[in-house]
């Protein structure tokens, strides 16, 4: 009997996928059927070829707030006085070089709706049609007529076919900035050999052969979009950090952990002093840092898959455990940034830790703000494991930007960003990351590694975005 229910079962997964593929592909002959009429109306009335305009659409279909590589494109596009629409989800607060900009639209669109009422098999086309409809419409109403259209991927579906009928409806130049690969994030959640997951690959494969040009984060993926995805006119974009990105200074310090001590105690200092902070001071009016002051350790998350927060939390169990029996270790401060869907979890998991040395935090912080934490921590920590392993993370750029030595779980082509022993610290397992962090805490805050490698970091912050931006990106434009 359990054979033949599990027989029955299979039959109605098997036939609920092809009823899905049948569906899908169904409305995607009525979506090309759209584009293909909107084509010919604005053909019918007049094609206008902007090729060599000077109006630039980028599209994130994700959090504008939270994509700070295309609003740094967005900012480069400016100061080279394009006209600048940026198209994409609202919810986290923009840069402010954006807001103040006379040169860039932004154009947030809703978030799509909740789809639980759908059967599930139904819930994520029906979110594609819906995003591309969004998108389309965004696209063919409010933006002014681009001359070039960027394109973060991933998300791919349906961003990279939206913005490639519209790019051929416009008569732009269109590139795709290649931030990692979309199916392979997919397969975090639905497994590498899922069917969704075989489709997005191939979704992926045949729209990024209608780009222009393409931009990359490594030349590993420079590789392997070259050799294995048949691509001409790749480009690598290294990520630089903005000019906020900067040590903090001991003023700025003082000022911010005051401010983040009203809604985060552990900013506060121990005796109630509410004129100092945790770690620093007022002294006949100028601001100190305190010698007895515990050590700033940061992280930035998006508090996804692809971050296993519990290697942090068990390095800092054995941090624990070490500093109650040595006197040359200090306490910690970890602040651990970022909003995702993860967070919650982990908060739960953090709430009954009991720890005497080590205390953290999970502020959600400002675009002002999260620089100047950045640049006053003493130690950063990456998480980041790379779905393809081909791309490298933009927080350790950002620590990198503020001179702040990181220590960073392996994959492949990290060795791009970070050089062990040089900027900072590699490593593979928990117990690692606990051994490097107690060896760069120790006789804190006299630690000469940690100096030398703020010293190896002066040439990293030398090239900052804007400079990389002209030489790698200007260049292609109109060719």
């Amino acid at each position: 009997m359990a054979l033949i229910s599990d027989q029955y079962m299979d039959i109605v997964v098997q036939g609920s996928m092809i009823l899905f593929m049948e569906v899908y592909l169904y409305f995607q002959g009525l979506y090309s059927l759209m584009f293909v009429t909107l084509v010919f109306l604005y053909m019918a009335s007049g094609y206008r070829k902007a090729r060599m305009g000077s109006t630039a659409c980028i599209i994130v279909l994700g959090d504008i707030g939270r994509s700070p590589r295309m609003q740094y494109h967005a900012a480069s596009f400016a100061k080279l006085n394009f006209d600048v629409d940026i198209v994409g989800y609202g919810g986290s607060k923009p840069n402010e070089i954006l807001n103040s900009s006379s040169k860039v639209r932004l154009h947030p669109m809703s978030d799509v709706p909740n789809l639980i009422f759908l059967p599930t098999f139904l819930r994520y086309p029906t979110k594609v049609l819906l995003q591309a409809f969004q998108l389309t419409w965004t696209l063919f109403i409010k933006i002014k007529w681009p001359s070039h259209i960027i394109v973060q991927n991933p998300p791919t579906i349906p961003t990279l076919a939206v913005a490639w009928v519209m790019g051929r409806l416009y008569g732009s130049k269109f590139i795709i900035d290649w931030h990692n690969y979309g199916y392979t994030i997919l397969g975090l959640s639905l497994g590498k050999n899922h069917l969704l997951v075989g489709l997005a690959e191939r979704f992926e494969r045949t729209f990024c052969r209608c780009a222009n040009d393409n931009l990359c984060v490594t030349n590993a993926m420079n590789d392997d979009l070259t050799m294995n995805w048949g691509l001409q006119n790749v480009t690598t974009l290294y990520d630089r950090a903005a000019d906020v990105f900067k040590e903090t200074s001991v003023a700025d310090k003082h000022e911010l952990f005051l401010r983040l001590g009203k809604q985060y105690p552990e900013f506060k200092d121990k005796e109630g002093n509410a004129a100092e902070s945790a770690f620093t001071k007022v002294v006949d009016g100028e601001v100190l840092v305190k010698e007895d002051r515990p050590a700033l350790l940061i992280s930035s998350t998006s508090w996804t898959e692809d971050e296993d927060f519990s290697i942090l939390l068990d390095a800092l169990e054995s941090y624990e455990e070490a500093a109650s029996k040595s006197k040359t270790l200090p306490d910690i401060v970890c602040a651990i940034t970022g909003k995702g869907p993860q967070k919650q979890h982990y908060e739960e998991i953090i709430s009954k830790k009991s720890f005497q040395h080590v205390t953290i935090c999970t502020p959600w912080l400002t675009a002002e703000d999260y620089p100047l934490l950045v640049g006053a921590a003493d130690l950063g920590v990456c998480l980041h494991l790379s779905s393809s392993g081909l791309d490298l993370p933009m927080k350790v750029v950002d620590m990198f930007g503020c001179g702040l030595p990181v220590c960073a779980i392996h994959f492949n082509c990290l060795h791009e960003l970070v050089q062990h022993g040089k900027n900072g610290l590699v490593f593979k397992n928990k117990a690692e990351l606990a051994s490097q962090i107690q060896d760069l805490l120790n006789e804190f805050p006299n630690v000469p590694k940690l100096e030398e490698f703020r010293k190896n970091l002066k040439e990293f912050q030398e090239l900052r975005w804007e400079e990389s931006w002209l030489k790698t990106v200007k260049p292609i434009l109109y060719t």
